[in-house]
């Protein structure tokens, strides 16, 4: 496991982390001591240099730049794509919320659509984690079925729960987004191999307690180990936020990376993919914190 997000750490976009496994720096004696000792470290340090869109650069440390051309990954790219599927997810998530009652009436089967939509959207989030190359159809379908998920739980917290819960999420995912972003530019936030180390651990270790839980809550009824309610839940939730903002600093590290190296213009897909299954968590953990808070028990 090397990132919380396998569409970046399967590709390449990776500089100076380490965790992407490509050895990025020229070395004195030339490609081949470069790559002794390391099957996978390209020769001339571009993950991209084999790749048409990229060119061979031995003489600088820092990632070859190229001239600018159409078929090179931009921000612009990664901002349209994103906003793309997150608009897919966005208008999907609407129209579930309006379409899915989650009255006393219809709440089975408007959270037994949810749920569905749920599970087929995470094969198809792994069939495309697992593929080499982005395809935009998978990526968008995934989008739109997460999108249903995202509504009817929206819509249950909202009406049952807390009312305005899902904005308050929204705005908290936002102002996430929009504080790591700043962080990570301003440089306060450096993604290095410790830091992604430290981040893949805590959240094994986080993942691990949520089946814990999880089992303990089926087999043994109740909320389980009682790490998604009570105070207890408050501290977990608040974990998951920092874990989901430090994915953030990840993706936005690998992105760059990936403009830097000269990636080809459909990685980004990838990138949109990524970011969107991190603000996915965000989303969730702050609706679930929200939920906690407001809840009478």
């Amino acid at each position: 496991m090397r990132s919380r997000n396998p569409v970046f750490s399967r590709r390449g976009f990776s500089r100076d982390n380490g965790y992407a496994g490509f050895n990025t720096a020229p070395q004195a004696g030339g490609p081949a001591v470069a790559t002794q000792g390391n099957p996978y470290a390209q020769p001339t340090g571009n993950p991209y240099a084999q790749n048409p869109y990229a060119q061979q650069d031995l003489q600088y440390s820092a990632p070859p730049q190229a001239p600018a051309t159409t078929d090179r990954m931009t921000i612009d790219d990664v901002v349209l794509r994103t906003g793309t599927t997150l608009g897919v997810l966005i208008v999907t998530a609407a129209l579930s919320w309006a379409l899915l009652p989650v009255d006393d009436a219809n709440i089975s089967r408007s959270y037994g659509i949810a749920v569905g939509a749920a599970l087929v959207g995470m094969v198809l989030a792994l069939v495309q984690s697992f593929k080499r190359t982005a395809v935009p159809a998978l990526i968008l379908a995934y989008a739109a079925l997460e999108g249903v998920f995202l509504g009817v739980v929206s819509s249950v917290v909202d009406n049952r729960i807390a009312d305005g819960a899902a904005m308050q999420a929204v705005i908290g995912t936002m102002a996430v987004f929009a504080g790591v972003l700043v962080a990570y530019k301003a440089g306060w936030i450096r993604v290095n191999r410790r830091f992604v180390g430290f981040v893949l651990a805590a959240s094994l270790g986080f993942v691990l307690l949520m089946m814990v839980n999880l089992l303990f809550a089926v087999f043994g009824g109740g909320d389980g180990l009682g790490f998604r309610s009570g105070a207890l839940g408050v501290v977990f939730g608040v974990v998951g936020v920092i874990l989901g903002a430090l994915f953030l600093a990840m993706d936005f590290k690998q992105v760059e990376d990936g403009i830097a190296y000269g990636a080809p213009r459909k990685e980004a897909w990838l990138a949109a993919f990524g970011l969107t299954l991190t603000l996915v968590w965000l989303y969730l953990e702050f609706l679930r914190l929200i939920a906690i808070l407001n809840s009478n028990d």
